[in-house]
Order: structure tokens, then sequence, then C-alpha cells
């Protein structure tokens, strides 16, 4: 049975079949990359924009007509990426290291750019919650060296979650024991929020994980480990309406039910970095790998994400 759903899809239980569409097969939308990262779905003009970051770019696709072209260039090494609940562009910038918000008229806002007086490192990835607040990770990976960004000192000295405030602008940290926070969502009813580390990157046997923290009041507590990655790092993920998480990872992304079982794998034959739900029917399952920008059609919706 497993065949009937394409060599591009790897069962690990069957539950994983009832998220997938048989006959439906990968495609390879857009290549040219660098490492390609911050998918963003805006189905108001049914597009998606992704980030090319070594190469200093945001990409738009339009997936009306399957045409690619620059969005925006320079784009300070834009990262990750979502939208505002009015619909505006959220962008992580590595060279900038801040958060922005581009306005209607295309005009930028800064929204973060300093905690307690210093420069953030390289805003990475970046999530709105549903009372307008802006969750972001901050580590370092924009100023380790001059191909994401450019070489730098941490100024914090660490590597931390942080909230804007949606009343005052203010930026607080969320939480401070992560070695390198990463991807990030929240959970449908925003009672949880799922954050990834990627430390192994700096430190020996360090996390390969999701952490998943309850929020109350804009508070975070808990953070026990949610999944441990099983090939390379967990990157940027989200979520579908039925809670399964789908991750990053080295051979493809991983989908993670609600309780932490892996049970199963769309396979992608570069490293993904990050992912969103996308199409008319929110079924449109986009990843940015290295390279490349894919599509798969699922047989699951995504959730709607800010």
């Amino acid at each position: 049975m497993a065949n009937m759903y394409g060599p591009h899809l790897e069962v690990r239980d069957p539950a994983f079949r009832a998220l997938c569409l048989a006959n439906c097969h990968m495609e390879k939308l857009w290549d040219g990359g660098r490492w390609t990262e911050g998918p963003v779905y805006f189905g108001d003009g049914r597009y998606l924009l992704f980030s090319d970051i070594p190469n200093n770019r945001i990409i738009r696709f339009d997936e009306t007509d399957n045409s690619t072209s620059v969005w925006r260039s320079p784009s300070r090494n834009s990262n990750g990426q979502t939208r505002d609940r009015q619909g505006r562009l959220i962008s992580c910038e590595h060279s900038g290291r801040q958060v922005t918000r581009t306005e209607y008229d295309g005009q930028i806002t800064v929204l973060a750019s300093h905690f307690d007086g210093k420069r953030l490192n390289s805003p990475n990835d970046v999530v709105v919650s549903s009372d307008g607040a802006v969750w972001f990770t901050d580590p370092t990976y924009g100023i380790d060296g001059e191909y994401e960004g450019d070489h730098a000192i941490s100024e914090i000295g660490g590597s931390h979650l942080y909230r804007i405030d949606p009343q005052t602008g203010a930026v607080e940290v969320a939480c401070d024991d992560f070695v390198k926070p990463n991807g990030l969502a929240f959970s449908a009813d925003e009672s949880s929020l799922y954050v990834s580390d990627t430390g192994a990157t700096h430190v020996p046997d360090g996390p390969r994980h999701i952490r998943r923290f309850d929020v109350a009041n804009g508070k975070l507590s808990g953070g026990e480990v949610f999944s441990v990655c099983d090939a390379g790092l967990y990157d940027g993920f989200r979520l579908d309406v039925q809670g399964n998480i789908w991750a990053s990872a080295a051979d493809g992304v991983h989908c993670i039910t609600p309780d932490g079982a892996l049970i199963g794998k769309v396979l992608v034959n570069e490293t993904v970095s990050n992912v969103c739900f996308g199409g008319p029917k929110r079924n449109r399952l986009y990843i940015t790998a290295t390279r490349s920008m894919w599509g798969v059609y699922m047989g699951v919706q995504g959730l709607p994400y800010f």
C-alpha cells in the first residue's frame, strides 16, 4: 500500500497515510538559491515569499502560473518570516540584526533591534500570537561568519527567545535557557508554544530537539523536550489542523503527532530548512531546502498562521 503514495513518503505509522494523497508527487518549484528559508504564504495574492539568505534576497513564487521573481534585494539577509494579524510581512534580518514589519505602502518599520541597550544577535524565526505579540528567536547564525550576515561578537552573550509586547513595543526575554533557539510555532489554541533548539551546531552532543512550553498571559512555563530529531536538526516547522507538527530535518519533513510520535516523513534530497502550508485550501506543503523550493499536496490542511 505504501507504494501508491510515492517514493517521496516514508510511512512510519499507518496514521500517516490519512495525511497523504495517493498519486501526488513532489514538485521542484524553484532552484538556484544558496540557503532558502522563511516561506510565508499570501493567500490574498496567491503567492509565496521565501528567503535566499546568502544571496541577500527574498523570492516571490506566484502559484497561479509557477513564475518566480526577486521581490526584495537586498533583504538584509532575511531569514524567517510570517504575517501579522493585519496581513503585513514580519521579517527576521541577519545583517540588519533586527525584526521588521513591511507596511502596506512598502515602508519598513523596525520592531526590535536591541535588548537592554545591546544589539540583537541575528533574529532567526518569528510568529505572531492573536493578541498581536511578536515572538522571535535570536541565535548567532547571522553573526557567526560572513556567509549569512556580517561577522560580529554577540553583545548580549546568549541566544534567547523574545516577545515584543503588542501594547508598548517593549522587547522582553521569554526564555533564556536555549543553546540556539530556532523555529517556533503555536498550537491552534495558543496554549502551547513549540520551539526548536539547534544547539548541536555549536556544542558537541548539543540539542537537536523541539521543546513544548505552556503559554498563559504572555508568559511561558514548562519547556520539556517534545521530540528529538533522528536526522540532522529540527529547524523551522508548522502545525496542521489536527495538531501534527511538520518539521524540517536533514532528510526531509518529519510529521510528529501531538503526543510526540514520529509517524512519517516527506523525503527531500536536500536538507530542509523550513515549511509552510499554502494554496487556496491550505493543503499544499511548501518546503524550502538548501538550494530549492518544493511543493507537495497533502491530505490535511495547515493551520491558518501569522
